[in-house]
Formats: structure tokens, C-alpha cells, sequence
């Protein structure tokens, strides 16, 4: 068969969310698989190849085309021209796989594979800036949900958000699990504690600083937290994150609240290693990596009773209310002052986080192709 796969994802340094997917799933889809032909697409009129993956495999093949981006997302979107398929191969492409939503048009015989992540522009527009909700709009997501033969979500909770909002038939739709890197980076504490100036003893959160993530939540609940701690915000400033800033500036406990920015993927294991709790008081996610890396790394983990996180952290995470602030300061009294309990969730997290592995979502996606 001869596979046609979306890697505008991959075209931007450094690699966050549907690009560390889109490179980690392909990445093990290519390793195992020798006998399917891959042809990978991307455009841009910058030179942008210092950030594509170059796999040297003689079944793939990368194909970039160079038209201005606004140009050629406006014909795509409009004129539904140029075919991404018959760019890649005029004639022969069986399947085109689409790891997250992006301007596309195909051939009417193209199979059309779909990874929609999760439906947070369509439930919290209010958490999108404008450029975002306006390109969602004109992606059009329910009418891609229509056109693909096959839509894959990486948790339950999305899926059932897809059937219910979209009105998609569940057959149609088809849960792959994304796998984690398992303690891979640096693991000396001492060094990343002096790489980022870091105290002994700290709370992290580590994700992207924007509205969804209930940041200033998780420092209302830090401010009424009566220990001896510093709570360490970590991750790439995202988007109308300027409350966020303000209220890690203005906090009552600001001398005990550091930010540091975005982690190296190298640091990010050290990094949850050397933290005592790793709190993710996220309103909504469609899977929630950091929840599993923190557990992989063995350190306890806090999260919210919301969307796709009590799915994927199953009994190994202490879950809360994320609009109840008094609640994670309840999770972080007890993770600190019960050391039975500490330890049951740091063995549980061991365990729930071995269950994800990229080599298992990949022979899932590549078993699930025939079937369509």
C-alpha cells in the first residue's frame, strides 16, 4: 500500500504536543513497518529541513512543496486545490493519515485518516486567541470528521466528545493510546536542580502557560498550603497567559513561586525526578502526557477528576475538582504528610505509565488500516 502522511506538524523547532505525536508515532510506524510505501508531505517557503525528520528507509519518501503557507492553506481551503495526494503521487495513493487538523484536500479514492486530539476550541473558546478560534473555523473539523474513513482520538473521552458534539458514528471512530518515553534524559537531580537554580524541595507543574492548564487555580490552592515548599512552573509561554504572569508576580507567596520557562526534552525526566508532587490541575485535555511522565519518572502525582485524566491516570493519580482550589491543597497536605499514601501512588504510577508504549500505538494504528 502506498501512505501518504501530513508532516506540516513537524516543520517548527522545537517539537511540543501534535508534533512530539506526529514525530514519536511515525517514528515507531516506520521502524516496524518495511513493506507499506511512505510518502511524507510538507510545505513551506522557508527552509525549514534543519526540523524534518530525515528517516532513511528505502519505503520512504519526502516530498516538500515551497508555496507561501497562507496561499496555499487559502486554496486548500476555498477551491479545495491542490489534491495533497496527487502532490505526493499522482495516481497511487491508497491511504492519507492526518495526525491532527490541518487545511487538506483529497482525492475522492484517497482514504482519509483523521487524529483529532481533542475538541478544547470547540467546549473553551474562550481559552483561544483569536487567530486560533478563526483557524479552527475555517479548517472545518465536523466536515473532516464527515470526510475520513477513519478517526483516531488518543483517549475514550475524546472519542465519546467527537460522537456527541460532531453527531460521528463510534465505529468510525477508534481509540490508539500514545505511547511515553520511559526515564529517558538526564537523571541526576543535583545537576538539574543547579541548572535551574531549583531548591530541594518543590511542587511542579510542567505544561504550556495558557488559560486551559488553571495555573492561577493551582496557585490559589499553593497560597493556602501551609508547608515549607516552592511551587515550580515550568513550559513554553503559550497564549493570554498575561493573568497568569500577573498572578505569579502579585501572589501573597510570590518569593516561594518560580517560573522557569520551557524544559529541554533531555531535562524533562530529571526534572519530574527531582520534584516531590507533580500537580496538573488541567480544566481539560484530550490525553495529558505530563500526568505519565511525572509517574514514569516516580514522582507522585495530583490531577483533575476532568475530560480525558481519570482515564489516563486510572487509580494512580490523587484527582480532583479543578475549580476546587481547597482540594489540591488537600492532595498536597496529604501526599506530604502520609507517606503510605506517597508510596502507593508512586508504585501505581510506575505501574499505569508502563501500560503506554509508541511501538503498541503504532501496530495498533498499522493493524487498524486494513479494516477501512
Amino acid at each position: 500500500m502506498n501512505i501518504g502522511i501530513d508532516i506540516r506538524t513537524l516543520m517548527t523547532a522545537p517539537r511540543t504536543g501534535v508534533g512530539e505525536y506526529t514525530f514519536e508515532l511515525l517514528n515507531a510506524i516506520l521502524t516496524i513497518d518495511r513493506t507499506n510505501q511512505y510518502f511524507l508531505f510538507y510545505n513551506s517557503s522557508r527552509d525549514v529541513s534543519d526540523n524534518i525528520p530525515h528517516w532513511q528507509y528505502d519505503n520512504v519518501k519526502i516530498i516538500g512543496s515551497h508555496t507561501p503557507n497562507k496561499f496555499f492553506n487559502a486554496s486548500l481551503a476555498l477551491f479545495g486545490r491542490p489534491r495533497l495526494d496527487r502532490l505526493v503521487d499522482k495516481k497511487s495513493i491508497d491511504y492519507w493519515f492526518a495526525p491532527n487538523l490541518n487545511f487538506t484536500a483529497l482525492s475522492a479514492k484517497t482514504k482519509y485518516i483523521l487524529t483529532v486530539h481533542d475538541l478544547s476550541f470547540q467546549f473553551f473558546p474562550e481559552f483561544s486567541t483569536g487567530k486560533q478560534y478563526w483557524w479552527h473555523k475555517a479548517v472545518h473539523p465536523r466536515k473532516q470528521c464527515e470526510r475520513a474513513n477513519l478517526i483516531i482520538t488518543p483517549s475514550e473521552n475524546t472519542k465519546y466528545d467527537i460522537m456527541d458534539y460532531y453527531h460521528i458514528a463510534p465505529e468510525k471512530i477508534r481509540v490508539i493510546y500514545p505511547g511515553i518515553k520511559q526515564g529517558e534524559g538526564a537523571s541526576i537531580t543535583k545537576e538539574i536542580l543547579q541548572k535551574y537554580n531549583l531548591p530541594e524541595k518543590f511542587i511542579l507543574f510542567l505544561g504550556t502557560i495558557e488559560p486551559r492548564k488553571n495555573i492561577t487555580g493551582l496557585i490559589d490552592a499553593f497560597e493556602k498550603y501551609s508547608g515549607d515548599c516552592t511551587l515550580v512552573i515550568a513550559g513554553a509561554s503559550g497564549w493570554k497567559n498575561e493573568s497568569i504572569f500577573i498572578r505569579m508576580r502579585t501572589s501573597k507567596c510570590r518569593s516561594r513561586v518560580k517560573f522557569i520557562g520551557f524544559i529541554a526534552p533531555e531535562d524533562k525526566f530529571a526534572l519530574y525526578s527531582a520534584a516531590q508532587i507533580f500537580v496538573y490541575p488541567s480544566l481539560y485535555e484530550g490525553f495529558g502526557f505530563p500526568v505519565l511522565e511525572a509517574m514514569a519518572a516516580g514522582t507522585p502525582v495530583i490531577t483533575s477528576n476532568r475530560s480525558s485524566l481519570p482515564e489516563i491516570a486510572g487509580s494512580a493519580a490523587y484527582l480532583v475538582d479543578p475549580a476546587r482550589p481547597d482540594q489540591i491543597t488537600s492532595a498536597l497536605n496529604e501526599l506530604f504528610t502520609k507517606p503510605a499514601l506517597r508510596d502507593r501512588y508512586i508504585q501505581k504510577g510506575y505501574e499505569q505509565s508502563a501500560k503506554f508504549s509508541w511501538e503498541k500505538a503504532a501496530r495498533e494504528w498499522l493493524n487498524c488500516i486494513p479494516s477501512i
